[in-house]
Order: C-alpha cells, then sequence, then structure tokens
C-alpha cells in the first residue's frame, strides 16, 4: 500500500538558505573573487575574545591550508587555563542581565546574526575552503546551515518563552517556562567549523545562558569569523567569549571548573566520554550538577536491497563516503550489498570512484582533497595498509603534492566484526559488506557501538517498513544518502555511543538548554488584603 503524502505544512517564519545555483556563471566568478579577497589577508591574526577585548598571548599555533601546507591561513593565540577562569568570570558576571533580556530581543540578536552571515556568504564559505579543506559546495553547505540554525532556534525560542498553563483545577493557576541553566561551554570540531559552532553557540545565547567558546584550533580563524557575527549582530559584551587552544588543557579546564553549569561538546567519542566522566565529577565550591549535551561519531551503514536503483545508489554512496574526504560523523563507511547485486553493484562503484578527480578543493572540479591535520593522515594510512593486508582491495588512489591527501580506499569481503567495519576512521576508506538476506543485511547494519546515520535503498514496500522498525539510528534514509542532514527538516542526532539522543536543528534542542519550573499559585484567596497605605 503506497504512503499517503503527508499534508503540507507552513514554516511558520522559517525557511531554510538554499544553496547556491553552481550552474550559474556569475556564482562561479563571484566565488572565485571571494577566495582571492580571503586569500591576500592572510596570515589573520586569531586571539582570544573575552568581554570583547583581544587577547595577547604567547603560545602560539599556525593555520595551514591541508591541500597546502606552505599556505599560512592564520595565527592563532592560544589561550591558556589561567585564562579560564577569567573567561568564566567574565561569563557569570554577565549572566543575570542577560538571563533578564526579553526572549524576542535575544532571538532579534540571533535573527541579525543570519542577516550579516547572509550578506558575507562567499567570503565566509571561501576561508572554509582554505582553513578547512572543504569543496565550494560543502563550504557554501556548512554557511547555509550556519544561518538555518541561528533563524531556527530565534523561531524555536519565542515558542518556547510562552509559559505553558498546566492542568485544568479550578483555583488553581499553574505554569511550566524555562529559564537558562547559566554558564556554558561549547566545545566545537573542525568538520563543520561554523554550522556545527553557530548551532550549539546560538542556541545556548538564545535560551538566555552565557559562553564560552573553544573552537578546534585547525579552524580557529572560521570561528573568529563567528564571534564578529555576533558582535556585529549586537551581543552584548561578556555574553559570549572564545578561548582557542588545545582540548587537553583549555577543554579540560573548562569542563571541570565549579562555575560552568552546561557542556555542550561534539566530537570524538574518546573525548566525549571523557567530559561525561568529568562532568559527573562535582567539584568544590559547585552547587550544580553540570547538565553535558554530546554529539559523538558513528560508523554509518548504506544497504542495497537487490531491488534498488543502482544507478542512484551508487551516486549516493560515493557523496556519503567520499563527500569531504569521508570526514563528517554521518559519513558512509560501510556498504553492505545483498548478494544477488553485490558484483554488479561493486563494478559500478569500482569504476565510478576510479573517476572522482582528486586534488586541492581551490580548484572546483576536484571532488576528493586533503585531510585536515598530519594526525588525520596518519590514521587513515594505518587502516588502508590494514585493509591491503587482511581483505580485497578494490580501489586505492591518492593525489600527490603539497598537501595532507589521503589514500582513498574501497575494500570488499569485509567481516563484519573486522576493525575496518567497526572502528571510526574519519576518511574516505569505504568497506564493502556481503548479506545474503535483508534481515542479515540489517542486522550487519545495527551491529556496531554507534547508532548515528544509516540508509536504505529498496523499491520494496516490505522491506521499507521493515528498515524502519529494525534499522534504529538516530537518522535513517530511504533511497537517498547518509549525509547532508538538514535544520528543521531532518533533527540530527544519534544514541548508543553516538550521543546522548538529543537532536540538533529540531524542536527539543533548546530544551536541553534549559531548566524547566513550575510555578503554582492558588487563587481562591481567603480573607482580604490589607489597604497598607
Amino acid at each position: 500500500m503506497p504512503i499517503a503524502e503527508p499534508e503540507p505544512r507552513p514554516h511558520e517564519g522559517f525557511a531554510n538558505v538554499p544553496p547556491l545555483d553552481w550552474t550559474q556563471a556569475d556564482v562561479r566568478e563571484r566565488f572565485a573573487a571571494a577566495l582571492d579577497s580571503v586569500r591576500e589577508r592572510f596570515p589573520l591574526d586569531v586571539r582570544p575574545v573575552l568581554e570583547g577585548r583581544r587577547l595577547d598571548g604567547e603560545a602560539t599555533h599556525d593555520s595551514r591550508n591541508p591541500n597546502k601546507t606552505s599556505e599560512l591561513v592564520a595565527h592563532i593565540r592560544v589561550a591558556s587555563e589561567g585564562e579560564v577562569d577569567a573567561a568564566v568570570a567574565a561569563a557569570k558576571k554577565a549572566f543575570p542581565a542577560w538571563r533578564k533580556t526579553p526572549a524576542a530581543e535575544r532571538a532579534a540578536i540571533l535573527r541579525r546574526a543570519a542577516e550579516i552571515a547572509r550578506e558575507q556568504r562567499y567570503e565566509l564559505a571561501a576561508l572554509q575552503v582554505f582553513e578547512a579543506g572543504k569543496a565550494w559546495n560543502e563550504a557554501d553547505g556548512d554557511v547555509c546551515e550556519a544561518i538555518d540554525f541561528l533563524d531556527y532556534y530565534a523561531h524555536e525560542m519565542l515558542r518556547l518563552a510562552e509559559p505553558h498553563p498546566m492542568g485544568h483545577a479550578p483555583g488553581e493557576d499553574s505554569r511550566l517556562s524555562y529559564e537558562p541553566r547559566g554558564v556554558a561551554a561549547v566545545i566545537a570540531p573542525w568538520n563543520f567549523p561554523l554550522a556545527i559552532s553557530t548551532g550549539m553557540a546560538s542556541a545556548a545565547l538564545v535560551t538566555g545562558n552565557t559562553v564560552i567558546y573553544k573552537p578546534a584550533t585547525e579552524t580557529a580563524a572560521i570561528a573568529a569569523g563567528m564571534i564578529e557575527l555576533f558582535e556585529q549582530a549586537g551581543l552584548p559584551k561578556g555574553v559570549l567569549n572564545m578561548l582557542p587552544g588545545p582540548g587537553a588543557e583549555v577543554g579540560r579546564a573548562l569542563v571541570a571548573h565549579p562555575d560552568v553549569r552546561l557542556i555542550a561538546f561534539t566530537g570524538s567519542r574518546q573525548v566525549g566520554l571523557e567530559i561525561v566522566r568529568r562532568a559527573a565529577d562535582v567539584q568544590p565550591g559547585s552547587r550544580w550538577i553540570k547538565h553535558v549535551i554530546a554529539e559523538l561519531g558513528g560508523k554509518n551503514a548504506i544497504i542495497v536491497d537487490d531491488d534498488a536503483d543502482l544507478d542512484s545508489a551508487v551516486t549516493a554512496v560515493i557523496q556519503s563516503a567520499f563527500g569531504y574526504q569521508g570526514q563528517k560523523c554521518s559519513a558512509c563507511s560501510r556498504l553492505i550489498l545483498l548478494d544477488s547485486i553485490h558484483d554488479a553493484f561493486l563494478e559500478r562503484l569500482r569504476d565510478a570512484v576510479d573517476c572522482l578527480p582528486m586534488g586541492p578543493v581551490e580548484d572546483p572540479s576536484n571532488v576528493v582533497g586533503a585531510v585536515i591535520s598530519p594526525a588525520a593522515l596518519e590514521k587513515i594510512e594505518r587502516y588502508a595498509a590494514l585493509g591491503e593486508t587482511e581483505v580485497r582491495t578494490i580501489v586505492k588512489r591518492r593525489h600527490e603534492g603539497d598537501g595532507l591527501f589521503p589514500p582513498l580506499c574501497v575494500f570488499a569481503d569485509v567481516p563484519p566484526h573486522h576493525a575496518l567495519a567497526q572502528e571510526e576512521i574519519f576518511g574516505p576508506v569505504l568497506s564493502v559488506l556481503r548479506a545474503k538476506t535483508f534481515d542479515e543485511a540489517i542486522a550487519i547494519a545495527v551491529d556496531t557501538d554507534y547508532a548515528l546515520t544509516g540508509a536504505v535503498f529498496s523499491r520494496s514496500p516490505a522491506h521499507i517498513q521493515q528498515a524502519r522498525e529494525e534499522f534504529r539510528v538516530g537518522n535513517l534514509y530511504i533511497n537517498r544518502g547518509s549525509t547532508h542532514a538538514i535544520v528543521e527538516r531532518h533533527p540530527f542526532g544519534g544514541f548508543k555511543m553516538s550521543g546522548l539522543g538529543s537532536k540538533a536543528g529540531g524542536p527539543d534542542y533548546l530544551h536541553q538548554f534549559v531548566i524547566p519550573r513550575t510555578i503554582v499559585e492558588n487563587t481562591e484567596r481567603r480573607g482580604f488584603v490589607p489597604d497598607v497605605q
């Protein structure tokens, strides 16, 4: 029986930013001009930001273009552990006034930041090409998502700010309302350097919390751009402070600080679990149990059924596995093929991957570029060597040049419990597994520590329904790839070792940043109120 189309639902004041249309010559020319304009300002000077002031610092970190490591993008002045106390004190001082600021005013600041980001869209995306190593379309997509977060959370805050009447008992007024938690530490990743940073920070800010933002050092110049958006939008000083620096020092000190009440983190499983442990350890002087929001990694699978549209599936697998060099928590790293179409699909996949243009992504004709750091490259090479030794190599390619270019690998005959099929690699390494039945394919797909994203290509209504019920991941996609979640349309987040289950870009996300309060008044007044005059 066909699935009924849902009734159209109005956006009620929110609409997603459409991606740039790269078929238009003027769009391509404007983006190329933005690349030149941004490059002229290198190296950028990025410093810690405390109450609107840029701080000096002795320690520095050089941010380099991963596709051309000889090119210096920015000098990063790294914050010290001692500056953590000053930043928390500044955020704590700013909190009472920001908490009292009407929700409509806080939302208006987010909307102004979104408008400014629209005006600076090309430049914000161009910087990501250089510092994060994102291809043109991936960089633009990141900026679109950041704008969507600003607009969507502003919209959601207006809904959340209204007190909710509870119950219908006569003579009683009971209302549920929400208030901010306090000082929030926002610890962001490098792979979506503007989108995820803006999403976590804007959610904390619009709900009335004050923020100490620790960006990834690899993309601290992009992080500084986010700070400037909020400054230009009129955010009061001290409400948002930035401390670039290594997670082992700055991040750890933030998590342990007794005056930090909320930690929002996106990153690796190892660091996320350490944050959960440290946050649970109540420090002397703290009167609060810290609240943690954590979105971690994935080992995401795409199942291709024996009746699937193979051409569509090949395209989606390539985009999901190799877009941004596989450096997405939602990336497809396991491909599960039904036995009857295994060989035919693998042949199509091999031919398509062999044709993927590789090289520096400043050139828009290249699809697969460099990875973010030498450590990331070394890890990918380790897994590539393991695959060549222990399973069948279908494709292994790489671009040689002045950059951190990884091997692009497709391995077949990978056992379900092999390291390649169980461990997060965060690179362009795809493991192909064979399943005799659709039941077995789903069993393989869910048999990992993670539950973030997954996808199924099938024409069978019965198999699609089975996937809905049994392919338990945070975001399941049917007849499309496993990446590219869109704010409001696809609330994003996973469970098991992929996170604590909250959904960024969805209607329940802001609830993670607030405390619910119930105020009950007996309205059956007895006696009288004396005239105090």
